[in-house]
This record gives structure tokens, sequence and C-alpha cells, in this order.
């Protein structure tokens, strides 16, 4: 029993001893990035009350069809189904590597049955001649081995390691909802652009078509000429043309919301919101740029890789040291059977080895610089990951900016290019002038038509990308500033 006890109390003190950690202290990379945003919108760089990767998509969408179309994409899209699956893997990779810093307990039982030869001396009691003709042995077990006892912190640093695994897969499963949030958002607002061009075009048409009507009729009563019939002929072929193109980028872009919500579109979608009506924010609070360490599911992504990387190093050096495992256990043991339980019958063994590496012959050497090469790759790419994100969110609060301006001057030019088209009409018909002069404007008009209408689609599609690059698109409802986004 003493003996017992000693080795237990050298068992525990082995694993007080496992406290050791052998990788090195992690430190997050020095960021190569601006304090600030770009100069345009430095009055607004300020901590926000409400960062945008705390508000919920179904705040920050206000179009009924928008909103039922995310919903759907989160249920069917496959990508986010892929990379949920792909979270389940690494957890089940992290279980599997958790599991081997505790000792596997088994039990057992087993009966031996042998039959002595003539000369192995076996009798019921001394001086008796009778032999045992069969042999029996019954045996009970509890206990583990080859447990290795984590003195250096190797297989802590793996089980660190795997857990980064599993929390990057976490952060890319977010980044690509958020992803998909946002390229429905676009691809939905690029819908009903396409629906506002074949809208205008198809007025176009229609008006084009009642001026040839009337033209012809002038042409046959020989009113006019035949290059004005021509010219009029040539305006409807090309509106025809353009209803023909936005006809099928509206199919297209049907197609691509399918593809992104996983299923058809069924039909019991509510009604879209005007253009242009669906996020009544058009501000987003864009905070600091080390904001984004925390808010950007990318960027924490590359992180965790970084601390798995770290984790990794410290695995490696630990394979320098020797490794002590222990193999244990304690059970019964008995000639008869009726006697296997009772106290006499009670047996028990402790077994620690210990294996030191001599000669690996680079092994561990090249595992170690591999370890730490692998280190430095993935702090490179972290900090890339950061520059790009910046970058992402610059863009976008730089077009933010140009787009409002460029608005206010195509609204305007709308509206004098619909003016001059009155006028011109106005002097064709009264006949001041040839109808080239209201061709040409005619023309002019469509254009600035089409290009207010290009640049509305990229000014709401701009809101939704910086939603995104925000951060912002991972969760259903807004979430209180209070409560850190990692806990989510």
């Amino acid at each position: 029993m003493k003996a017992r006890l000693g080795l237990t109390s050298g068992f525990a003190g082995m694993l007080m001893l496992s406290a050791c950690n052998m990788a090195p202290v992690y430190h997050r990379p020095t960021q190569a990035i601006q304090n600030s945003y770009p100069a345009d919108t430095a009055s607004r760089n300020t901590p926000a009350a409400q960062a945008a990767s705390n508000l919920g998509w179904e705040d920050f969408f206000t179009d009924p069809r928008l909103k039922a179309l995310v919903a759907l994409a989160l249920k069917n899209n496959r990508d986010i189904a892929a990379q949920l699956d792909a979270v389940g893997v690494a957890r089940g990779q992290y279980e599997i590597q958790n599991a081997s810093l505790f000792p596997i307990i088994s039990a057992g039982g087993q009966g031996l049955f042998m039959a002595p030869s003539d000369t192995a001396g076996f009798s019921f009691a001394p001086g008796v001649g009778e032999h045992i003709s069969t042999l029996r042995l019954y045996q009970t077990s509890i206990g583990f081995s080859s447990y290795e006892i984590d003195l250096w912190g190797r297989i802590r640093n793996l089980t660190r390691q795997q857990k980064e695994t599993v929390l990057n897969n976490v952060e890319n499963a977010r980044n690509v909802l958020i992803t998909t949030v946002s390229q429905i958002g676009t691809t939905y607002i690029q819908w009903l652009a396409d629906r506002e061009q074949l809208r205008v075009t198809r007025a176009t048409l229609a008006s084009e078509r009642d001026t040839l009507r009337l033209t012809q009729l002038s042409y046959d009563n020989g009113e006019t000429d035949a290059l004005t019939l021509a010219q009029v002929k040539t305006q409807v072929e090309q509106a025809s043309a353009y209803e023909a193109q936005y006809t099928r980028a509206l199919a297209d872009d049907e197609h691509a919301l399918q593809l992104l919500v996983g299923s058809p579109l069924p039909s019991t979608l509510p009604e879209p919101a005007p253009f242009g009506s669906q996020t009544m924010i058009t501000d987003l609070p864009e905070g600091l740029p080390s904001d984004l360490l925390e808010q950007r599911p990318d960027v924490r992504a590359a992180e965790h890789t970084l601390l798995g990387a770290n984790a990794n190093v410290g695995a490696a050096r630990a394979a320098f040291f020797p490794r002590f495992t222990l193999t244990a256990s304690e059970g019964t043991s008995s000639l008869q059977f009726r006697k296997l339980f009772t106290p006499g019958a009670e047996t028990w063994s402790i077994s620690p080895s210990i294996s030191i590496p001599l000669l690996t012959w680079g092994q561990s050497e090249g595992n170690l610089m591999m370890a730490k090469a692998q280190s430095r790759q993935n702090a490179a790419q972290y900090e890339k990951t950061v520059q790009s994100a910046f970058r992402e969110v610059s863009d976008a609060l730089t077009a933010r900016e140009t787009y409002t301006t460029q608005q206010r001057h195509m609204d305007e030019l709308v509206a004098q290019s619909q003016q001059a088209f009155d006028l011109a009409n106005m002097r064709y018909k009264a006949g001041i002038d040839s109808y080239l002069t209201t061709l040409t404007q005619q023309r002019t008009l469509y254009q600035a038509q089409q290009n207010d209408i290009m640049v509305k689609a990229a000014r709401f599609q701009n809101i939704v990308t910086l939603y995104r690059a925000l951060g912002g698109g991972w969760s259903q409802k807004t979430v209180s500033p209070k409560v850190p986004a990692q806990t989510h």
C-alpha cells in the first residue's frame, strides 16, 4: 500500500510539472496601416456608438423582398452549408486531439485455461503426487496504457493549434455568411436597376414607335423626306436592341439570385420596394481603422491561423525533450472464480517509462525550422489581410463621397436633357429645326437616363459593400454594442 501511495504521489507530482509550455509568447503583429481613413471622411473617424458589424441585416435592409431572399439563402445556400460542415469537421478533430491530454481508461476481464505438461510440477499440495489436469486463471482490470505525461506542453500546444483551427473555420463561416448577404444585396439592387433600365427603354421605344408611325404617315403623304424616316427607324431599332439586352440582363440577375439563395425563387415573395429604398441607412459609422481587427471575420480568421502556428512552434520545441509515459492498472486475479472478487485477490501495477531523443538525424530540427517559417508566413499573411481590409473600407468610403456628388450631377443632367429634348421636339413640330436636332437630343436624354440608373445602382451597392467591409451582415438582429462580437 505504501508503494502504491508513493507511486501515486509521484504521478501527481509529474502532472503538476506539466504546466511547462514551450510556445513563444504571442504578440499581435504591428499593423502597417494608417491611423485614419481617407481625409475626406476624417471628421467621422471616431468610435461609433453602434458598430456596423453589430447591425443586424434585418435592420439594415428595409425591402421586404430582399429580407425574404436573405432568409432563404441562410437556409439553402450551399456555400454556407459547406462551411458549417467544415466547422463540424474541425471540431471533431479538436475533440480527438484534446483527448490525448487524458489517459484513456479501459476495463476488461479474461480467463486462462491451460493443460500443463507432466513435468510442469503443478499439484494440489506439496508432497501430493496427483497433478492438476487443467490450470485456470481469472483476471479483471481497469486502467490505462502508454499515457504521455505532457511535461513540456507538446500535446497541449497541438491541442491549442487544433482549437485555433476550429475558431478559424468559425470565422470563415461568418465571412461566407456576410459575403453571401452582401452578394444577395448587390445582385438584388442590380436586378432592380436592370428593371429600371428596361422600363426606361420600353418607354423610349414606345415613344419612338409612335413617332415612327406619324413620320411614316407624313412620308406617305409627301410631307417628310426619306432621311428623316430613316433616322426615326434607326432610333426604333436601337431601342429595340437595348430592350433585348436588358431583358437578358434581368434574366441573368434572377439566375444569379437563385444560385445565391440555393433554390428557385418562390412566387410568394413580397413585392419589391421602389428602386433606392432597399436600406434607410446611407451613412454607416465606420469607426476607427483599429476596429477592423475585431469586426472583420477574415482578419480574425487570419489571426487564429497565426495563433495556431505559434502553438505549433511550442510543440516542435517540446520534441527535443524526453517523453514520459505511464501505464497503470488495478484489478483482481484468482485461480478460483469464486474468490475473484475477494479482498485477497486485489492486484495492481504501475509502469513508468522515459524516452530520450538522442539522434533524430535532423528530424526535430527540421520540424522546428518549418514551424517557425510557417509562423512568419502566417504573420505576413495576417498583415496583408489587415491591409486589404483597410483598403477595401477606404475604397468604399471614397466611393460613398464621390457617388453622392456624381448622383447630384447626374440628376441635373437628366433634368436638363429632358428640357432640351422637349424644346427640340417643339421646334421640330413647329417646322423650325430638322428632325436631326430632336434625334440628337433624344439620344442624349436616353443615355443620361441610362447613366443615371447605373450611378444610382453603384451608389446603393456601395452602401451594401461598405456594410460588408465593416464586418456587418453576420447577425439577423442588431447586437448590443456592449457585448463583444466574438461572444456571439
